[in-house]
């Protein structure tokens, strides 16, 4: 007997990763869990979808603690031997007029945005079952071409963020030397954009690319795809509720990537605009609505 098919999204509870959720709960022949940091807000969400009809499960993670994301995995390897779909979805956002000093806003966004999503990936991606898919969300932000700091050294900087070559852990020296760079006040000089944001982002998609070459020369396991979206500027928390577009149209990339079918051709570690289709993520352009 096949096991039975196992769907997760972090940060569950609302906004982008909530629509996520009730999208799989709707089209995805498996089991789907929900999962928040805070259990109890957690747990709120998957009632509010019970009362639409869906039954998403719960569990609590917390990507920013090594402990709960252990934790997690132990549960979904003890209890399922694998997963299907990942959703990277939980993310922080400074606002604009946060009044924090940049090199802190730099050391929280880059340690959630990117090695949140890193540390969750290298702990569930090795459970993750022939024909998985990984949805790293990313933005419109997470265009290579938003390394637009001070010249010639941005330009390196992209250089090195697209290269095929490039792994892990030179890109996690990447991000840490942002982190250094802002505390600094000298990351422009050295190529980085004013947007800690963007970095934490650029980063997620970088990520993305490492791991479907990863997943290519993986030969025990078949069809394993990773893609990194741009949901759009969504009405959510994270933007102020500034975005015109709902959690659901938010939800419609995502939901696509999570739901390709198996042996698709493409995309494949490809960067996926909100209308689903597919945007050269090194030399763009990006579309013009965002």
């Amino acid at each position: 007997m096949a096991a039975v098919k196992v769907a997760v999204v972090t940060g569950g509870n609302k906004g982008i990763g909530y629509a996520i959720t009730q999208g799989l709960c709707d089209r995805y022949n498996g089991t789907v869990y929900l999962t928040a940091r805070d259990e109890n807000r957690g747990r709120e969400a998957v009632a509010k979808l019970n009362k639409l009809g869906f039954k998403p499960l719960f569990h609590q993670l917390d990507i920013e603690d090594q402990g709960s994301i252990n934790r997690f995995k132990r549960f979904i390897e003890e209890t399922h031997g694998g997963l299907d779909v990942l959703v990277n979805n939980a993310a922080i956002a400074y606002k604009n007029d946060a009044i924090d000093p940049f090199g802190k806003q730099a050391e929280d966004t880059i340690r959630i945005n990117f090695f949140g999503v890193l540390n969750t990936c290298r702990a569930l991606l090795p459970l993750m079952r022939s024909h998985g898919r990984v949805v790293n969300v990313s933005s419109s932000c997470g265009h290579l071409l938003r390394i637009n700091g001070q010249e010639p050294q941005a330009a390196e900087l992209r250089t090195k963020l697209s290269s095929p070559s490039l792994t892990e852990e030179e890109l996690c020296d990447i991000m840490r030397n942002f982190v250094k760079a802002a505390n600094a006040g000298n990351h422009y000089e050295l190529g980085y954009p004013n947007s800690c944001y963007v970095v934490s982002k650029v980063g997620v998609s970088a990520l993305s690319q490492i791991q479907q070459r990863t997943f290519d020369n993986d030969t025990s396991r078949v069809d394993m795809v990773v893609n990194h979206v741009h949901p759009g500027y969504v009405d959510t928390d994270m933007t102020s509720h500034k975005g015109p577009l709902t959690i659901e149209e938010g939800a419609v990339g995502p939901l696509y990537c999570a739901l390709l079918p198996p042996d698709v051709k493409e995309p494949r570690g490809q960067f996926i605009w909100k209308d689903c289709s597919i945007v050269d993520w090194v030399n763009g352009p990006t579309p013009s609505s965002v």
